[in-house]
């Protein structure tokens, strides 16, 4: 009689679900832990002087000692941008393919790391970590040498799709491997987890090839400069720029340090192939005519400090745009950023350039499945249960609906959260208990430092402004000696409302007379007083919620 096993399978994604970004996901059993991805997410609009927003790594830490190894699907920032934050914290061995480990190796060379141990996988190999044995899958999307993989476990098979598309006729010619994912699914499938992003999109997706014809059509049509602003991680986009730029006999030049920094390495690795002599500074590109010039530039999510964003603002020091210029946005806004992209469009229109732009032209086109490639890949790995990953929650449930109509039995369909405990035994699945996760947001130098309460603060600065009442009070008597005095930014412009500054401070004096009648000394109870008592004051006076801030000095 077989013995019968006592540890159960447990996967945790910590971020990713309910979201863009933040990619990451936890895989135990036993004592073997392994992490899929490590990412990050660029900060929503109210998230103010934000940086960088890095999934909750708190349970990795605890559990450092069970961590075997990070594994890495591809190398865009949602999938490892948190690895320099994590891996001062939990030092693992990081297997990625050759292209990603090259450019995560820049990545942690920027943040002096570079005693990490970096190993090679590929599509060709398997590989043993602890009770995991792992499959690697050659998967088609927007970035070269990604990966989705099958993860064989005591308990059985997971497969994780990695982002992935079903191009045929991809740049590279390195098209997904289908018969891979048929063949686990022959072998039979514990669970699939599956990248959701385009699952409310129906059809199938484009290949990236007719992004090189509609450039091809603009380029013919385009008098002066052209430029081109693309993810700087998007090698594929920018190989084709640079064929489109050499058979319309013009030179390119690149603007931004991050799309110089992967050029460099993706043509060092032979992902990317530049035609000799077609490169110039972009310091030079007013030495030659502007039919000749084209510009590679980061930006195409409207950042307010990118190159492309100078440019439209007319700051950029060696390009300013004149009318006839061409500007193509061969990027789709990121959720939350649609706001300044378009602000970004508009300032360009209003300088007088063409600017072409997904809505109007197939300059882009994604690298994320959409429903029926979605459907293609459900049906080919045949799993028992099913997981969507990677998307915001509209996303994930979209994705549910989809595995319904490929057959999967709704009791089946394991729709979680970031910080659920999914857990399979031999005969079940289910989502147990929660690990406590959130996120970790960058400011500057302090990582972890920056919570709800100071954004919230942050927040309110930045609408109704602050106010602060000065004020001197004896330590023996509680007696006003000098003061109230009132200082205002953001709330009201002092030298024109007189009239309720003067009453401000009357309140403030009124309330302060009160507290040394009543003999209150506690500096505590005097402030928590004079704010209460402003906040109505100013609330019925203004309708605004300005941060008040009394400040109390014994004397």
């Amino acid at each position: 009689m077989a013995k019968k096993r006592t540890s159960k399978l447990r996967l945790i994604p910590l971020g990713g679900l309910g979201e863009i970004g933040k990619n990451m996901l936890v895989v135990e059993y036993g004592r073997d832990t392994l992490v899929i991805d490590a990412g990050l997410m660029f900060p929503e609009e109210e998230m103010l002087g934000i940086d960088l927003v890095l999934p909750d790594y708190s349970y990795l830490k605890k559990n450092r000692e069970r961590v075997r190894a990070i594994i890495l699907t591809h190398g865009h920032e949602d999938h490892v941008g948190s690895l320099p934050y994590i891996l001062k914290e939990v030092k693992v061995p990081l297997y990625g393919t050759r292209l990603t480990l090259g450019l995560v190796r820049g990545k942690l060379e920027e943040y002096d790391l570079t005693d990490v141990d970096l190993r090679e996988i590929s599509p060709k190999n398997s590989l043993q970590i602890g009770q995991f044995k792992l499959e690697f899958i050659r998967v088609c999307h927007s970035i070269p040498d990604g990966v989705g993989l099958a993860i064989h476990t005591p308990v059985g098979t997971i497969v994780h799709s990695g982002d992935f598309k079903l191009d045929q006729t991809p740049i590279d010619g390195r098209a997904t491997q289908l018969d891979k994912f048929a063949s686990l699914g022959e072998r039979g499938v514990l669970a699939l987890l599956s990248d959701s992003t385009n699952a409310e999109t129906p059809g199938y997706i484009p290949s990236e090839r007719i992004v090189g014809r509609a450039l091809v059509d603009i380029f013919k049509q385009a008098k002066k400069r052209i430029i081109v602003a693309s993810f700087a991680s998007h090698i594929h986009r920018i190989q084709q720029v640079a064929n489109v730029t050499f058979r319309s006999k013009r030179k390119l030049a690149i603007s931004g340090l991050s799309m110089m920094n992967n050029i460099e390495i993706a043509s060092k690795l032979g992902y990317l192939k530049i035609p000799d002599g077609l490169l110039i500074n972009i310091r030079e590109i007013d030495k030659y005519p502007p039919r000749e010039v084209v510009v590679m530039s980061t930006g195409s999510q409207g950042e307010p400090l990118s190159a492309l964003s100078k440019m439209a603002s007319g700051e950029h020091k060696w390009i300013k745009i004149v009318p006839g210029d061409t500007v193509i946005l061969s990027a789709s806004p990121v959720p939350g950023n649609e706001k300044s992209v378009a602000q970004t469009i508009d300032r360009f229109f209003k300088r007088g350039a063409n600017v072409f732009y997904e809505t109007i032209s197939p300059v882009h086109v994604s690298g994320h499945a959409a429903q029926e490639e979605l459907k293609l890949m459900i049906g080919l790995v045949k799993p028992k249960y099913f997981i969507p990953i990677h998307g915001e929650y509209r996303h994930l449930k979209h994705h549910t609906d989809l595995a319904k109509e490929m057959g999967i039995p709704p009791e089946n369909i394991l729709l979680a959260e970031n910080g659920s405990i999914i857990e399979f035994t031999d005969s079940s699945a289910q989502i147990k208990e929660r690990v406590s996760v959130g996120t970790i947001l960058v400011d500057g130098l302090g990582v972890g430092d920056i919570g709800d309460i100071v954004l919230r603060d942050r927040l309110l600065l930045s609408t109704d402004g602050i106010f602060i009442v000065i004020v001197a009070v004896s330590a023996d008597t509680g007696e006003i000696v000098a003061g109230p005095d009132v200082v205002s930014r953001g709330f009201i412009y002092v030298r024109e409302a007189g009239e309720l500054i003067e009453e401000a401070k009357e309140c403030v004096q009124s309330i302060l007379e009160q507290c040394a009648e009543r003999g209150v000394t506690d500096w505590t109870v005097l402030k928590t007083d004079v704010r209460n008592t402003l906040r109505k004051f100013l609330y019925d006076k203004t309708q605004r919620r300005p941060m008040i801030m009394p400040i109390i000095v014994e004397v």
